[in-house]
């Protein structure tokens, strides 16, 4: 009985056990993928700061070089990946109203549309939307708190958009 028990466990743990181990990223992307070009934002959200739209272009390209192998093509719709987008609202709203329909808090929502243009290994396009948001006291003004909000945003869609190439190819 003593055998038999034994002998389970160990089937039990060899069915079970890894067949390679390897510390080493095998790559979420094609091996063709080596450069990526993106072109500056179109602004089409009324009430985005003037200069947004080259801000998230320029996010977008420090995120992929810094977090992918990719590197930038300083040629617009050159390498392999090229990226183009359309930021598509920008606004303000109230949130966690209390009495007197009064905003506790208010909510800075951005939304973007991206075009992801993939010449290699085989020609394809990727399409996403995202949306983000940053919640905000109703008590602070916009205007000093924006940079920093923006600051935030950016970090969440150029997250995005590196998700998106390294899981949907």
């Amino acid at each position: 009985m003593k055998y038999l028990a034994l002998f389970a466990l160990i089937a039990l743990l060899s069915s079970c056990w890894p067949s390679s181990v390897s510390f080493v990223d095998s790559g979420s992307m094609p091996e063709v993928w080596k450069t990526f070009s993106i072109k500056t934002l179109e602004n089409n959200a009324p009430n985005t700061p003037i200069s947004y739209a080259a801000t998230l272009s320029e996010a977008i390209k420090d995120g992929v070089q810094n977090n992918t192998r990719l590197l930038l093509n300083p040629t617009t719709g050159k390498g392999e990946i090229y990226i183009e987008g359309v930021i598509t609202n920008y606004s303000v709203t109230p949130v966690a109203l209390q009495e007197g329909d009064n905003a506790q808090k208010n909510r800075l929502s951005i939304s973007t549309s991206f075009t992801i243009f993939i010449s290699a290994p085989k020609e394809d396009q990727m399409t996403m939307t995202t949306s983000r948001f940053v919640d905000y006291d109703s008590d602070t003004d916009l205007g000093s708190v924006e940079a920093t909000l923006l600051e935030e945003i950016n970090t969440q869609i150029v997250q995005d958009v590196i998700n998106k190439l390294l899981s949907n190819w």
